[in-house]
């Protein structure tokens, strides 16, 4: 694996196990009884720190397809436009 996306794996994991303590300090606040503001301000926090994570996912995948140089084959086109599609919540043609 190349340097580069030995850190961009790294950032990803960091962020995801970022993410996972967030989760646990929202069910932490959920069993002591918190209030329902602090638990949709840490719900958002989470929301945002997710949609970070998948455009860090769909950045490197642009940057894999896409390289200067390579051309990009039809497939690669067609699998980010799903995956971006899937991120987006966007349903596209068969």
């Amino acid at each position: 694996m190349a340097k580069k996306e030995e850190t961009s794996q790294e950032m990803l994991l960091k962020r995801l196990k970022r993410i996972e303590g967030q989760v646990r300090g929202i069910e932490k606040m959920i069993v002591d009884g918190r209030d329902c503001e602090s638990l949709v301000t840490q719900l958002a926090a989470v929301r945002s720190a997710i949609e970070s994570a998948g455009a860090l996912v769909l950045n490197n995948y642009m940057k894999i397809c896409f390289r200067k140089g390579v051309k990009a084959d039809s497939a690669s086109i067609d699998s980010l436009a799903r995956a971006v599609a899937i991120w987006g919540g966007v349903r596209i043609g068969d």
